[in-house]
């Protein structure tokens, strides 16, 4: 008995092997699992790691080395981390596509889904066709941003995360994270682009000298690769401020939202959509950001930077106790949020790869 209950258990077991070929590979591996990948160098041409979560052993594969046909196929079930936000990158990501559909039709792999850095207008038809749905091979389908094909069936939205391709790390939270005063009661640290809201902001700000109370380094030329300095520097605001200014930039969500968390600085939100594709699907109708609204964010939404002063003065009357609580609050909600989204990812991979008993 004891025999037929083990191979009855080890029937159930999944492996799944994912195919970090996008840095929201990172987060979900690093941050929502809470993976480790050796080597730890992040400029590793090879790394990969492993964990047993659920029903299913995961093994993550990511870096320059891995190219299709060049690493051991290890899983009936793979997970593909694509990047789909420009032509570029989509054509990168369709190579691998071809590659996973190859494998399939010989019958290397049973199952594949897709975790996708999704098009910040939410123009992402091209992937489209891949879902078996329409006659395709993906069975399912992580995404990022407000698409509106979400249906919580085969299409889910993803979180986008911290910008990991800048190596943003794991935040531990420390016990200074959370009781010490901080000298800033918000900050923005970004690109101002040219008759956008974030000109609003820096205007309101510097109109009423509140750019006195926060920690604003605003520049008109947005820069992919941060030197050293300018890195630790947003950290440090982050960490140095009860509040993190979030205005819109090409989508309504971004990774400086997630990055404040982090951090315990509560994200400031501005509630408005952009222009584009992006917007309420099926299962949602709260655009945007419905993942995390959906998932209760304690954060502050406005839907115009005018609320900022009012926001400002409250802060200033808030006692430390209170910050603390709300600190205390927001790291516990960002915890759990990353707790859930592993669960409901896994979940949503057992339900869909393994078979159903029937018995």
């Amino acid at each position: 008995m004891i025999k037929y209950a083990r191979s009855h258990l080890e029937q159930t077991n999944l492996r799944v092997q994912i195919w970090g070929k996008a840095a929201i590979g990172l987060y979900l591996w690093q941050h929502i699992f809470g993976g480790h990948l050796e080597p730890a160098d992040v400029i590793a041409q090879w790394r990969e790691g492993s964990q047993n979560a659920g029903k299913t052993y995961f093994s993550f594969l990511t870096g320059p080395s891995v190219v299709p046909g060049y690493f051991s196929v290890e899983a009936e079930h793979v997970v593909l981390v694509l990047n789909g936000r420009e032509p570029a990158k989509i054509a990168y990501a369709t190579q691998w596509l071809h590659y996973a559909q190859t494998l399939m039709e010989t019958r290397k792999i049973q199952h594949v889904a897709v975790v996708l850095l999704g098009n910040e207008q939410c123009n992402n038809a091209w992937i489209q066709p891949y879902l078996k749905r329409n006659g395709g091979f993906v069975n399912l389908l992580f995404v990022t941003y407000d698409y509106a094909f979400v249906n919580e069936e085969d299409i889910f939205q993803w979180p986008l995360g911290v910008a990991t391709y800048r190596n943003f790390p794991v935040v531990e939270p420390s016990w200074s994270m959370l009781h010490d005063p901080r000298s800033y009661l918000c900050n923005f640290l970004g690109t101002v682009y040219k008759n956008s809201s974030r000109e609003t902001l820096i205007k309101i700000l510097k109109q009423d000298g509140l750019d006195k109370l926060c920690w604003i380094a605003a520049r008109e030329q947005w820069q992919p690769q941060e030197t050293n300095e300018s890195f630790k520097n947003y950290q440090d605001a982050l960490l140095q401020s009860d509040l993190t200014l979030c205005p819109v930039g090409i989508n309504t969500e971004c990774y400086r939202i997630y990055e404040a968390c982090s951090y315990g600085s509560l994200p400031v939100i501005e509630d408005v959509m952009t222009p584009g594709d992006c917007g309420n699907s099926s299962a949602y109708h709260s655009a945007p950001l419905q993942l995390l609204k959906t998932m209760g964010a304690p954060f502050i939404f406005i839907k115009n930077w005018k609320e900022l002063p009012a926001i400002l003065e409250k802060e200033k009357k808030m006692s430390l106790q209170e910050k603390i609580q709300r600190r205390k609050k927001l790291l516990e909600w960002y915890r759990n949020f990353k707790a859930w989204m592993r669960q409901k990812f896994i979940n949503i991979l057992e339900n869909s790869f393994l078979p159903s008993d029937k018995g």
